[in-house]
């Protein structure tokens, strides 16, 4: 018998057991993400088109909607390049307190973003030693845009290196060190051995870093002040609208950060997609480059 086969036949499950694991998951993505993303847009569009397009047209929603595109902006290309050399320098380089440094990465990932709000604020606030140079010099960090900036950084820095590296370990450097060897430079290396061995996955991390920048709202509520028109956010307006009891323009606003979680799924898939059919051409290819090189007796 083959043993694959063997194997097949202990893994398989009776027929009910896969109705109840499948009908399981259903009903849990349905309750727990289908229905409350539908509602979002429901609610959005209750009062109609026009109304909606009203709410995220007035001055403060505006406000809110350009702030959330410009913190974005700066963010994920800042993050992008940090990123890529965290990663290089954890996989590439042996050096003392590299697992203490490959530990604090994940730093953002354990401290509440609240806390994290706190910390810029002991750090940057006009009561501290720092902040308050800061403030003599003309600079105001906390209930500014600087300081949304600084914890929409923080919050989002492990995305990048922590989609790269996986990908840099598994790869190894010999292709990398051929490229040295054959006396390409280290930027040659980079841009054409490395760069392109990485790029689905730095694709990956500048996704979930912007979709987390855009959505950030503890550490940002924090550091903001929620100043209208100066320093609200997207979440940060739609929690103001809320807690005001206008419901469209609270809905409206969340409709815009929906709409992003559902592009980032999009672009995930699209990524996915392709990788699989780029490895399946390849594999494709081998096996016929094998039969075409395979003697025949």
């Amino acid at each position: 018998m083959n043993p694959n086969s063997q194997h097949n036949i202990h893994m398989t499950e009776p027929l009910w057991v896969k109705t109840l694991l499948i009908s399981l998951a259903i009903c849990f993505i349905t309750l727990m993400l289908v229905l409350p993303l539908v509602s979002v847009f429901i609610e959005a569009f209750r009062q109609g088109w026009k109304l909606y397009v009203a709410a995220l047209t007035e001055a403060d929603a505006v406000a809110a909607i350009k702030l959330t595109l410009l913190t974005a902006a700066i963010v994920v290309p800042i993050n992008a390049v940090l990123g890529v050399a965290m990663a290089w320098l954890l996989t590439r380089f042996e050096f003392k307190g590299k697992q203490w440094l490959t530990t604090l990465l994940d730093l953002p990932f354990s401290v509440s973003p609240v806390v994290a709000g706190l910390m810029f604020v002991l750090l940057f606030g006009s009561n501290s030693l720092l902040g308050g140079w800061l403030e003599a010099h003309g600079l105001q960090v906390i209930f500014a845009i600087p300081g949304i900036i600084l914890a929409t950084l923080f919050v989002t820095f492990p995305f990048v290196a922590r989609e790269i590296m996986p990908v840099m370990q598994a790869q190894g450097d010999d292709e990398e060190q051929a490229a040295l060897i054959l006396g390409a430079s280290g930027w040659q290396m980079f841009w054409r051995i490395t760069l392109p061995n990485i790029k689905w996955a730095l694709f990956y991390g500048v996704i979930l870093t912007n979709a987390r920048a855009m959505g950030e709202f503890g550490a940002v509520s924090v550091v903001s002040g929620h100043i209208r028109g100066q320093t609200n956010t997207i979440p940060l307006f739609v929690e103001i609208m809320y807690n005001e009891y206008n419901f469209v323009a609270a809905f409206a606003a969340a409709s815009l950060l929906a709409f992003l979680a559902l592009l980032t799924m999009a672009l995930q898939h699209l990524m996915t997609y392709s990788q699989q059919r780029k490895y399946t051409k390849a594999v494709l290819k081998r096996s016929s480059s094998t039969t075409l090189e395979r003697p025949t007796l």
